[in-house]
């Protein structure tokens, strides 16, 4: 240090560099800061993850809600498996957010409190055994030196206080050669009093200049080993920013969902599994569920023939019909593989809530249609009846119809409704999905 920065330094008494003495305890406070901003860290990844737990979870009650929604709705073919890619999608997404939460969690919070914990170390006392160390080092290098500094400021002091003497005593025997009533003896006194300051204000500043000296030459061993001790603490604060900075770089890696092959892979499939939806497809099979395409026994010229009733009415039929799909079931025993027909008892869903005309007798009316359940009306799909008897399946049965259900062998259904004229019961299987059945395809439990 030049003598005239220290010149400067020690003129200037609001001067707040470090090398005052004192004035590293900043360095040393910037230790325990540290360990606090390890806890903000790890604060903040534990707010990040439960966000990421809740929009995960989020994803997962909208799919699960919407899936049940589009399945039970009156959307059909390829673009109903499309709308279902979204909500499989969502499924999808959900993971990847659970696992970022996991990763942030798992990999990044025990990574930060882990390092904390092998960086500071408490003691019994309070503080850290860092902050003690480095507190010590810098009284010990600065302990010479301000031993040196408060010698000055004392020498300083002793000699503008004789300098302050002699200014006065010099005043005083200027103005008593003015005086008459001044006597020769007490101008010679206050000569004598003035001679003395001088010599004072002489032995003070040597000593004060020679404190000078040695504060000085004390000075660069001083900023040696405070330059020193500072070091050790830039070398520990560099250990901890270089290690935050790796810690939000994790984050990044852990957060950006654009650099996951999977996520990119989500969205590859949801583009596909939409760009299958065909509008002419669907239209076919409507077509051949439910319009010109189905199949229709037409009426033909029937000859007469004296054995069979030409009085049976549509019921009568329905019935008949009812009980030859019974007999082919007992014709397969036990069997539960094989379903008792293929056609469904021969009468479809739709049909059963059509009203068209056919061979009705004089005395009866076509019963009337049935309501199908719609879930885009008014009613609430997920408000149905708890109430219900518990059957189980036969045989498998693979729905032809929106509002048929499909089941395996072996699965259990709650019966709604009892059996009606045609062979079908209302129910509801164990996911929820309500819908018909044939209740020959089933046993009670």
């Amino acid at each position: 240090m030049s003598g005239a920065y220290y010149d400067n330094a020690m003129s200037d008494e609001t001067t707040d560099s470090f090398w005052e003495v004192g004035n590293y305890k900043r360095t040393v406070k910037r230790i325990e800061d540290g360990h606090r901003l390890c806890n903000d860290m790890m604060n903040c990844i534990q707010e990040r993850a439960k966000i990421e737990k809740a929009y995960a979870q989020q994803l997962t009650d909208w799919s699960k809600r919407w899936k049940q929604l589009v399945e039970r709705g009156p959307q059909y073919g390829t673009l109903e498996k499309a709308w279902l890619a979204v909500m499989t999608e969502a499924e999808k997404v959900s993971d990847l957010h659970q696992e970022v939460k996991n990763n942030l969690l798992n990999e990044d919070l025990e990574k930060v409190k882990n390092w904390q914990k092998d960086s500071y170390h408490k003691q019994m006392m309070g503080g850290f055994k860092e902050t003690k160390e480095a507190d010590e080092g810098f009284r010990k290098a600065q302990k010479p030196w301000a031993k040196k500094l408060k010698e000055l400021e004392t020498a300083k002091k002793t000699y503008h206080m004789a300098c302050k003497e002699e200014k006065i005593a010099s005043t005083r025997e200027a103005n008593s050669k003015t005086e008459a009533s001044v006597t020769s003896d007490q101008q010679k006194k206050l000569q004598e009093k003035v001679d003395k300051c001088k010599t004072d204000v002489q032995k003070a500043k040597e000593k004060y200049e020679k404190s000078l000296e040695d504060l000085r030459n004390c000075t660069p061993q001083y900023m040696e080993n405070m330059e020193t001790v500072f070091e050790q603490c830039q070398q520990f604060e560099d250990t901890r920013l270089n290690f935050l900075r790796e810690v939000l770089l994790d984050l990044k890696r852990h957060l950006n969902l654009a650099e996951s092959q999977s996520y990119a892979t989500v969205y590859r499939e949801l583009e596909h599994n939409i760009s299958l939806a065909c509008a002419q497809e669907d239209l076919k099979w409507f077509s051949n569920i439910h319009g010109p395409g189905m199949n229709m026994n037409w009426p033909q010229f029937e000859e007469f023939n004296p054995d069979l009733s030409h009085s049976i009415n549509k019921k009568e039929k329905i019935k008949k019909n009812h009980e030859e799909v019974t007999l082919t079931q007992l014709t397969h025993g036990e069997n539960h593989s094989t379903p008792p027909t293929g056609e469904r008892g021969s009468v479809s869903s739709y049909e059963r809530n059509q009203q068209y005309s056919a061979e009705w007798s004089d005395d009866e009316q076509p019963p009337a249609a049935q309501p199908v359940s719609e879930t885009n009306g008014s009613a609430n799909p997920f408000d149905e009846e708890s109430k219900g008897t518990r059957v189980r399946a036969l045989y498998d049965y693979d729905g032809q119809e929106q509002d048929e259900l499909t089941f395996k062998a072996g699965n259990v259904l709650i019966k709604l409704e009892d059996e009606d004229e045609q062979g079908w019961c209302k129910g509801r299987l164990e996911n929820g999905k309500l819908g018909l059945y044939p209740a020959n395809y089933v046993e009670p439990i």
